[in-house]
């Protein structure tokens, strides 16, 4: 399973985006194949691929931009682990440990 987290920051419509990042992650989890985990500096993404991974983000990407926004920057940062179970919720559980 790929547990990655990603950042979008939608250029040109302002300062805040805030309500424009809550859209945007009501989008992904319309993806059934994905679970979402929205945080304060980014959205965790839980999915079982990187096919389903780079999809979700690329037609978030185009969701943005049908939004208006001229430009979009996205930081992704993925972990591919095949070793153990890897979810969002094992990392926790093993955090709290």
């Amino acid at each position: 399973m790929i547990v990655a987290d990603v950042t979008f920051y939608p250029i040109g419509k302002g300062v805040s985006v805030g309500n424009t990042i809550e859209k945007v992650v009501k989008h992904m989890e319309e993806n059934k194949s994905v679970k979402c985990y929205p945080n304060s500096m980014a959205t965790v993404i839980e999915c079982d691929n990187l096919d389903i991974l780079f999809d979700t983000v690329k037609d978030a990407e185009k969701f943005l931009e049908n939004l208006g926004f001229p430009r979009i920057e996205t930081i992704l940062r993925i972990d591919n682990r095949t070793d153990v179970e890897n979810s969002v919720e094992r990392k926790i559980k093993h955090f709290n440990e």
